[in-house]
């Protein structure tokens, strides 16, 4: 369809501003937005919507337009109902730049125009695979996500191609759930985030017991550093035997993807300046009742999210607070990580930091958060990081009031320092284990740790070693048995002699005598710690 047939009768009643000589332009699709900058999403021909959102002076429409007619814009219509009429200096700036300027009453809702040239487009070009896409990408709107699984559910309906959206933990943000398992998920992530740490050009293959998928990034934006909190478009078959335009018809569809997320991620810029804001306010100790505003204007924006419908004012929960430690990871990337595996759909946690860590405020909507749940949640991750690459997380037991964030603070804090003495690539320590010899063990220096290990183990793993010994393990199970002969000889299935003769080559090994209480702790402690 041409532009002017935007203004023909049986249209939208919509009104030609500017650039009249100008209506001729082929439109092959409709961008809906109100970003600053939205050249990087313009793929050539669309009819750009928008609210003027972005407008708050007369440079603000000149730069616009420069940037959508730079990107291959052929029309602008701006929506009246946000801001009121068209402000003359975005006209001028239109007839500047010879841009179609089109005036979208109050009355005329953004998705009646989509729909419109939906239509036509359809209509025109219904023979050719590659617009397909474009048809589709009129139903996504500034609305929200919901627009993908339109997306998708088209493509699947037209095509009969399944497609899904995912997080890099496995979490579907749009797709057909009931047709990829939760361990499905998981291997697709996982396949994904590996050929992303080894820097494979995209798609990624992978193939399932159901079959082969492709799979492709959906990062923000080119500028984008945080490859473990990209988006991934799964794709059913592999797309590198498709023809070229369906191949093209993929290549765009991640390209809406991204589109969408990093609208998403342009709405979360608030939420991240709340948890910034709620960080400074525990770290400076400030009063409980200005604690309180913040985590209530937290609450309140999360339910304006969550439901059009004005609802009372939040009422008051415990909250959780995690303190997580990125090594071996670029700056900013454990803060991008965990706002998009603990965001969920409602949006309600808060996540705070700069540079290697962050700390995440969040209800307890459910009591505390097990350890163990987090890292399984987490546990795709660990295919993308590198040898040096780390994520170590504390959680704290939930803080009933404002007054107690701080001290839950502190108690996440000395959690992950629990978390970070482990091994593994994604570690999480919770607050039950606060109260164990562990924290004691986490709160000593390396090098003093590594010094009394040595004292008490050494001798015996370097006998191990020389004489294929089991020294080690006997020690293991001995103190496990509470220096019960009998028990710990069944549990090594050795007889009560031969556990004698072992333990009597260790105490003349290190000088201890394992029938005391104060020696038997101290090999306690050095076995945590080796």
């Amino acid at each position: 369809m041409r532009v002017r047939d935007l203004l023909a009768p049986g249209a939208p009643r919509l009104r030609l501003l500017a650039a009249e000589e100008e209506l001729d332009r082929q439109v092959s699709g409709v961008m809906t937005t109100d970003l600053h900058d939205p050249g990087r999403y313009l793929h050539g021909g669309e009819l750009v919507l928008t609210g003027m959102l972005w407008r708050s002076g007369p440079a603000d429409s000149e730069r616009f337009v420069r940037t959508i007619a730079a990107g291959g814009a052929v029309a602008l219509a701006a929506g009246e109902a946000e801001v009121g009429p068209v402000p003359e200096d975005l006209v001028e700036a239109c007839r500047r730049h010879r841009m179609p300027l089109l005036a979208v009453p109050d009355d005329i809702a953004f998705g009646t125009v989509t729909e419109f040239i939906g239509r036509q487009v359809s209509a025109d070009r219904a023979a050719d695979l590659a617009a397909l896409v474009d048809r589709h990408r009129l139903l996504v709107s500034a609305a929200g996500g919901g627009g993908l699984d339109a997306v998708l559910d088209l493509l699947g309906g037209d095509l009969d191609l399944d497609c899904w959206v995912l997080t890099p933990t496995g979490a579907v943000i749009a797709g057909p759930t009931d047709r990829l398992t939760a361990e499905d998920r998981d291997q697709l992530v996982r396949a994904h985030l590996a050929a992303q740490r080894q820097r494979r050009r995209p798609p990624h293959r992978a193939r399932l017991a159901g079959g082969a998928y492709s799979l492709l990034p959906a990062a923000a934006s080119a500028e984008h550093e945080a490859p473990l909190a990209d988006w991934v478009l799964a794709v059913a078959g592999d797309v590198t035997e498709w023809t070229t335009k369906r191949q093209q018809l993929a290549e765009n569809l991640a390209r809406l993807v991204a589109a969408e997320r990093h609208r998403r991620d342009e709405g979360r810029r608030l939420r991240r300046r709340l948890a910034d804001e709620l960080l400074a306010l525990l770290r400076r100790d400030a009063d409980p009742a200005e604690i309180g505003r913040a985590l209530y204007a937290s609450s309140a924006m999360a339910a304006r999210y969550e439901s059009p419908e004005p609802k009372s004012q939040p009422q008051d929960a415990s909250w959780l607070v995690l303190s997580a430690e990125g090594t071996g990871l670029p700056e900013g990337m454990v803060r991008a990580v965990l706002e998009e595996a603990l965001g969920g759909t409602s949006d309600r946690a808060l996540v705070a930091g700069a540079g290697h860590g962050a700390v995440v405020v969040l209800p307890a909507l459910d009591g505390p958060v097990p350890a163990d749940t987090l890292r399984e949640l987490l546990a795709p991750l660990e295919a993308g990081l590198g040898s040096e690459g780390r994520i170590t997380l504390g959680v704290s037991a939930p803080a009933s009031e404002a007054g107690g964030l701080r001290g839950a603070l502190e108690e996440a804090r000395h959690a992950r320092r629990i978390a970070a003495a482990r091994v593994g690539r994604v570690c999480v320590a919770g607050p039950e284990e606060l109260a164990s010899h562990v924290l004691l063990l986490a709160a000593v220096p390396d090098e003093v740790r590594r010094a009394f290990r040595s004292r008490l183990l050494d001798k015996v793993i370097a006998y191990d070693i020389e004489h294929q010994a089991d020294l080690v393990r006997t020690l293991e199970a001995f103190l496990r048995s509470d220096g019960s002969w009998t028990r710990c000889a069944g549990q090594l299935h050795v007889h009560v002699n031969t556990l004698r003769y072992r333990i009597g080559r260790i105490e003349e090994l290190t000088g201890r005598d394992l029938s005391r209480l104060e020696d038997r702790v101290d090999f306690y402690l050095a076995l945590e710690l080796a």
